[in-house]
């Protein structure tokens, strides 16, 4: 199956999901969107009540922002992938419980092996500690590190922005590093080997620091 194939059968999925208690309050899952040859995905933390009532991420006031900040580097929704660790609204907006995740991590990691994206944006914290485990986002936001053959980089989610001007700042700093980010991880694709060598992965390997960022 194509990777676009692969996303629309998980979206199905998605869409009647009851694996978490999040299924009983939803109006509609939200499972993501965007290019299904993205070569960057955006992580959020979960739906909030513009998204429930849409199905789509990022469409209230953060996603707004969101939208402002791709633009800012010359990219669009269509030009990349955008999703979230949990695909239901959880109630109050509020944060993500560990067994909601847990519930919804599996749709998330198809998601991630579809498209198979050179860069990945975590936005906020509990998207970061996918990838960064108990990381502190004030300490390591906007800092690029090679993760499992790609790049990641956490940044505070857009609607801390939003409460938050200092914050505001430093994401609209933040995205500023992606476009070199999107280079370095072209530069690193280019340098592969043409031949695939399979080696067996060391268990929980720490992120590596990338010294350019």
């Amino acid at each position: 199956m194509s990777s676009e194939e692969i996303l629309q059968e998980i979206a199905v999925e998605v869409s009647t999901c009851a694996r978490c208690r999040l299924c009983q309050g939803r109006t509609k899952a939200v499972p993501g969107e965007g290019s299904p040859g993205a070569k960057v995905m955006f992580i959020g933390e979960g739906p909030g009540y513009h998204e429930d009532k849409q199905a789509r991420p990022f469409v209230g006031p953060a996603g707004q922002f969101l939208d402002e900040l791709l633009a800012s580097i010359n990219l669009k929704r269509s030009d990349v992938f955008i999703t979230n660790v949990v695909k239901c609204r959880p109630p109050s907006n509020r944060d993500p419980e560990p067994d909601e995740m847990a519930a919804c991590n599996e749709y998330l990691d198809r998601q991630i092996a579809a498209l198979n994206p050179q860069v990945i944006v975590t936005l906020g914290r509990f998207s970061m500690a996918k990838f960064f485990g108990s990381e502190k986002i004030s300490a390591i936001h906007g800092r690029a590190r090679k993760k499992d053959g790609r790049i990641c980089i956490p940044m505070f989610h857009p609607a801390a922005g939003l409460h938050d001007h200092t914050k505001k700042d430093a994401i609209r700093q933040d995205f500023k590093k992606i476009p070199l980010v999107i280079a370095e991880a072209e530069r690193l694709a280019a340098e592969q080997p043409a031949r695939v060598v399979v080696q067996k992965k060391r268990e929980e390997e720490p992120p590596q620091q990338l010294s350019l960022f």
